[in-house]
C-alpha cells in the first residue's frame, strides 16, 4: 500500500513510535494496562493545567462525538437548559445531539466565518434565566476559525453557568488554562493534537460539577459519572476498551512532553499553518476566513476559479503524497489543509510545490 501524509484535522500523521505500541496486545484487566490508564489520565491534567483535588479526567470509548454526547446527555439535567453557540458543523452537532436526547436548549448561530458576539450572548442569558449551561466548539474544523474562549469563559463565570467546551481540535495544540478559565468539562480526542490514532476521547472535568450528575444519564454506555465512578477506582474501563489506541495515545503524550509541550507544539503549527497561507496566497488561493479568525490547526481555502475540479486536484495531490480534506460550507466552494500532525515546514514546503504545479498545468 503506498503511503501518504494526512494534512486533515484528525485522523493525522503519527510517528513509527507511536504506531509501533499498537504492535502488542494487551489485557483490559491486567494492572499494566490499567496503570496506562491512569497514567494518560494523571498527563491530561497536567495538559490542562488544573489541580487532581479540583478536576478529574474521564476516558470514553469512541470518537470526539461520543465524548461531546456523553457530556451533554450526563451533565444537563432534565431541568436544565443549554445555550448552544455555533458557527459551524461541530456546533450544528451539538443541537442536533439535544434534540435527539430531548435536551432543553436555546441556539444561538452566527455566520461560519464570524466569531460570536459577545454583546448578543450577554444579552441572551439575561432575557433568559432558565439557562444554566453554555456549549460552545473552541476551534472550528468546519473552517479552522478559533472561537474567543477567554471571553466566554469569564461571561460565564460572570452569570454563574457551567460552562462545556469542546477543544477537539484545540487541546494539546493550544494552550488552555482550564482552571484559570473555569471550565466545567473540556472534550477532546485521541486522534487530534495529541497526535495519537482514533478510538477514544476524553474529558477534563470539575468534580464538584460531576459528583452532581448521579442518574442524570439518557444513555447506558455513555453515561460520564458511571465511567468515571469505575475509571476512579483502578483505571479499569466499564466496557472493553480500545487497548491499541490507548497505548498509543500513552506514546504520544510522551512525545508531546518530548516536543516541549503544548507551547512547543503550537509554534510548530503556527509555522505550518502560516506558510501555507502565504504560499497559497501568492498561488491566487485565498484563505476563507480573516486571518484574526485563524487557528492554527487548519486553514480553508475558496476554490480558485468556478471551473476548479477538487476531486481532480485531490487525486493529483494524493499521487504525490498528501491527503488533504474536502470542506463544502454553505453556499461557498471551498477546500480544507490541515497543519497538525506529525508535519514540518519541509512538509509543507513540498506540498505547496505540488499545488503550485497542479496551478501551472
Amino acid at each position: 500500500m503506498e503511503q501518504y501524509k494526512l494534512l486533515t484535522p484528525g485522523p493525522l500523521t503519527t510517528t513509527s513510535r507511536v504506531k509501533e505500541e499498537m504492535l502488542f496486545d494487551r489485557c483490559t484487566w491486567d494492572d499494566e494496562y490499567k496503570n496506562i490508564t491512569q497514567k494518560i489520565r494523571r498527563q491530561l491534567l497536567e495538559i490542562a493545567s488544573v489541580s487532581p483535588a479540583v478536576y478529574t479526567a474521564v476516558l470514553m470509548q469512541g470518537s470526539g462525538s461520543f465524548g461531546v454526547e456523553a457530556v451533554l446527555t450526563t451533565c444537563i439535567g432534565k431541568k436544565d437548559k443549554c445555550l448552544i453557540i455555533t458557527n459551524g458543523a461541530y456546533g450544528e452537532r451539538m443541537v442536533t445531539m439535544a434534540q435527539y436526547s430531548g435536551i432543553n436548549y436555546v441556539a444561538y448561530h452566527v455566520p461560519y466565518d464570524m466569531i460570536h458576539d459577545i454583546g448578543d450572548i450577554k444579552m441572551i442569558l439575561a432575557s433568559d434565566e432558565a439557562i444554566t449551561h453554555i456549549a460552545m466548539v473552541h476551534c472550528e474544523t468546519t473552517t479552522g476559525i478559533l472561537n474567543p474562549i477567554e471571553d466566554i469563559a469569564q461571561i460565564s463565570k460572570e452569570y454563574g453557568k457551567t460552562l462545556i467546551v469542546d477543544a477537539m481540535s484545540s487541546f494539546g495544540g493550544i494552550e488552555i488554562n482550564v482552571q484559570d478559565l473555569s471550565i466545567d468539562y473540556l472534550i477532546s480526542s485521541a486522534n487530534k493534537c495529541i497526535q495519537g490514532v482514533p478510538g477514544f476521547c476524553f474529558v477534563v472535568a470539575k468534580l464538584e460539577k460531576l459528583l452532581n450528575c448521579q442518574g442524570n444519564s439518557r444513555s447506558l454506555s455513555l453515561d460520564l459519572y458511571d465511567q468515571w465512578k469505575h475509571m476512579d477506582k483502578d483505571g479499569k474501563w466499564r466496557y472493553t476498551s480500545p487497548t491499541h489506541v490507548v497505548a498509543a495515545f500513552s506514546k504520544a503524550l510522551d512525545e508531546l512532553v518530548d516536543e516541549g509541550g503544548v507551547f512547543a507544539r503550537n509554534k510548530r503549527y503556527e509555522k505550518n499553518n502560516r506558510l501555507l497561507r502565504e504560499k497559497l496566497n501568492h498561488m491566487g488561493i485565498v484563505a476563507y476566513l480573516k486571518e484574526t479568525f485563524q487557528s492554527p490547526i487548519i486553514a480553508t481555502f475558496l476554490f480558485p476559479t468556478e471551473e476548479f475540479d477538487f476531486n481532480m486536484f485531490y487525486q493529483y495531490v494524493k499521487a504525490r503524497g498528501f491527503v488533504l480534506y474536502p470542506g463544502k460550507l454553505t453556499d461557498v466552494n471551498t477546500f480544507r489543509i490541515g497543519t497538525i500532525g506529525e508535519i514540518y515546514e519541509e512538509d509543507i514546503l513540498q506540498l505547496c510545490d505540488i499545488i503550485k504545479e497542479y496551478v501551472r498545468a
